[in-house]
């Protein structure tokens, strides 16, 4: 394996309601087929909405890659943009999944913070995105949902001390395709992986004058 490779993993939701074909998971293989660029290692995989499965498969995915980011990808019935969130909650799963469970605590892990805010300046990455002319709305949120969505980030923010994303997409056609959803991924998670290099170089130099 080439060690100098940079890992990134991204999820995508599989179907749930009245979404039979997740815009979620149709965006992120479209992602796979476009890539990160050479120095980027992209694994994705499909998350099944059941809160159980989420609780074994999101700390797998971290234990197996040891990956720099993760992005977590999910559909919004509500959504007309690209929405970046900036943090996941840990109280107020009351929805059930598609097994029909919901967890007894309705939270993600018992004793944690409220709220845990992913160390990506959400905002800085909406700005670079709009004003680079992709064609694709973009904004920013602090409000993932309170269900599969929210509680898959929260649990992976927790995992990684925050070094994860969550981007939540319109429903296919509503207004954009699955091709248009995968470029604007592409360069959000392009973007994502400039901030942490830049916050990385930051450290090197601190470290260096102390």
């Amino acid at each position: 394996m080439d060690n100098s490779k940079r890992t990134v993993v991204v999820t995508g939701f599989g179907p749930f309601g009245e979404h039979a074909v997740n815009a979620s998971w149709v965006a992120v293989q479209e992602l796979k087929k476009l890539g990160l660029g050479g120095e980027v290692d992209l694994h994705v995989s499909e998350v099944p909405v059941e809160y159980q499965t989420v609780q074994s498969l999101v700390p797998s995915l971290w234990k197996k890659h040891h990956p720099l980011l993760v992005v977590h990808v999910g559909v919004s019935g509500m959504a007309t943009t690209v929405t970046l969130e900036k943090c996941g909650r840990n109280h107020g799963y009351k929805g059930l999944d598609n097994s029909s469970f919901c967890p007894d605590s309705q939270c993600c892990i018992v004793g944690g913070p409220d709220c845990i805010n992913s160390v990506i300046d959400m905002e800085s990455v909406c700005k670079r995105v709009t004003s680079s002319g992709l064609g694709v709305a973009v904004s920013v949120s602090k409000d993932a949902g309170r269900y599969l969505c929210d509680f898959t980030y929260y649990t992976s923010l927790y995992l990684s001390h925050g070094r994860s994303a969550f981007v939540h997409v319109p429903p296919l056609g509503k207004p954009y395709s699955g091709e248009d959803l995968g470029r604007a991924l592409q360069a959000i998670i392009q973007e994502m992986l400039e901030l942490l290099d830049q916050a990385e170089e930051k450290i090197h130099c601190q470290q260096h004058f102390h």
